[in-house]
């Protein structure tokens, strides 16, 4: 069976379903700005995250936060097929926060494992994405989403919003606020590091070290979730390369493809309908 995706985009809510199938090599490390809660169906399903090699099996959830790397691959003949929920932060926490009086303010939700095996939440997360991704009645994609939220419950904590966080290294802070501010600038590691007020070597060092890319491929990524969120509003490939500091159209579709194993016209498509 060759590799496909089936994406989809809610209009209520912005919530991305997908469900695709993969031969050998899946994708590229990569990362997203929201949080991914999905189920392998079939095969097995390998990635890295945080450090980690997982193996996910047919009925087990993986959970994923916003900002963890990670890369996919199928060591069997078979492949895997998956299907998976990107549930946008501020969505998420103002649904945690209307349905669970004790939510914590000035707090962030966070996975507790990376991978579990939880038949009840596996359940709820199947009929989630069956509901979004089926175009069902609002009142059955709401239900269908509360019941996920519910489940998702027994494996979340709070942790406190902080900023700076002391987990990482200011220098690593620094470089990682500069390139968000910069994002769409042609950015020297010279010109970062100046920032920095840091060599080039050591700042090279902290970053990978904090954040598991070195810089460029930092940038890159920031620059390929931008361009989901400006391809999703219907903005044309070329507009979107040129708005995000990529050389042209192609080198923007040649990132996009090895992150998402999707054209930039493709995901236009498939979330605004909108003709290429």
């Amino acid at each position: 069976m060759s590799n496909w995706i089936d994406l989809r985009q809610d209009a209520d809510t912005g919530i991305e379903s997908v469900r695709a199938h993969f031969v050998g090599h899946a994708y590229d490390p990569h990362w997203h700005d929201s949080f991914l809660v999905g189920v392998t169906e079939q095969g097995v399903q390998q990635f890295n995250c945080r450090r980690v090699r997982h193996s996910s099996t047919p009925g087990q959830v993986f959970l994923l936060e916003p900002g963890d790397l990670h890369d996919g691959h199928a060591p069997t003949q078979d492949g895997f097929t998956y299907c998976t929920l990107y549930l946008d932060s501020q969505w998420l926490e103002n649904q945690l926060h209307a349905l669970f009086e004790r939510a914590p303010s000035g707090c962030l939700p966070a996975f507790a494992d990376t991978l579990c095996s939880d038949p009840r939440l596996a359940t709820a997360t199947a009929h989630a994405f069956q509901a979004m991704h089926g175009g069902e009645l609002r009142i059955v994609r709401q239900t269908a989403m509360d019941d996920l939220l519910a489940c998702l419950t027994g494996h979340l904590h709070w942790r406190r919003r902080l900023n700076p966080d002391p987990r990482l290294p200011i220098t690593a802070q620094r470089a990682r606020d500069y390139l968000h501010a910069h994002l769409d600038q042609d950015i020297g590691l010279s010109d970062l590091a100046q920032a920095c007020a840091v060599d080039r070597y050591r700042l090279t060092r902290a970053f990978k070290a904090a954040f598991g890319l070195a810089p460029h491929a930092y940038l890159i990524q920031l620059r390929l979730t931008r361009a989901r969120h400006l391809l999703a509003r219907g903005r044309t490939p070329s507009e979107v390369a040129m708005a995000l500091g990529f050389a042209d159209q192609s080198h923007l579709g040649r990132w996009f493809r090895r992150a998402y194993r999707l054209t930039p016209a493709d995901y236009r498509r498939r979330c605004s309908n909108l003709p290429d």
